[in-house]
């Protein structure tokens, strides 16, 4: 698993939300989105996707936990959707988890990356939330990538 630095910026995105346990629905409410990007001409080869879990499942109900599959989109975009909510996202340092884009290869970074950051001594910043980027040319090349906030 590949690790970097980074500095994210802010982003405006568009996001649908899914509220209730992570997992399959996560992935039903990512092909909605992706519908909607490519009706809104918005998915092309420098799309990024992210994927925000809202709240940490290890506190919050399942049935209540809350995520976000967003597309970046530029500053211009006039978001008028009933469907489609827009935000903007926390910009700031993170640690950047570079994976295989499979469903084991994400799962097996969740449980890795944690004690991996301690070990790093990197400290977690909990007032931003945990980005999942899923960019096309990385998408492209079977990779994606977990970022967490650091402070």
């Amino acid at each position: 698993m590949k690790t970097t630095i980074e500095i994210i910026p802010h982003y405006k995105i568009a996001y649908i939300r899914n509220t209730g346990p992570y997992g399959v629905n996560n992935v039903r409410t990512m092909e909605e989105l992706k519908t909607w990007a490519r009706e809104k001409s918005l998915l092309n080869h420098d799309s990024i996707i992210l994927g925000i879990a809202q709240d940490d499942p290890s506190v919050t109900k399942a049935e209540e936990c809350r995520y976000d599959t967003c597309i970046v989109v530029s500053d211009e975009y006039e978001i008028d959707d009933e469907y489609v909510q827009g935000g903007e996202t926390a910009g700031g340092e993170y640690v950047v988890f570079e994976i295989e884009h499979t469903a084991e290869a994400v799962q097996k970074a969740w449980a890795d990356i944690f004690p991996k950051l301690n070990r790093s001594g990197f400290n977690m910043d909990y007032s931003r939330p945990i980005i999942e980027r899923y960019a096309t040319k990385m998408i492209a090349n079977h990779k994606c990538e977990i970022c967490i906030p650091i402070c």
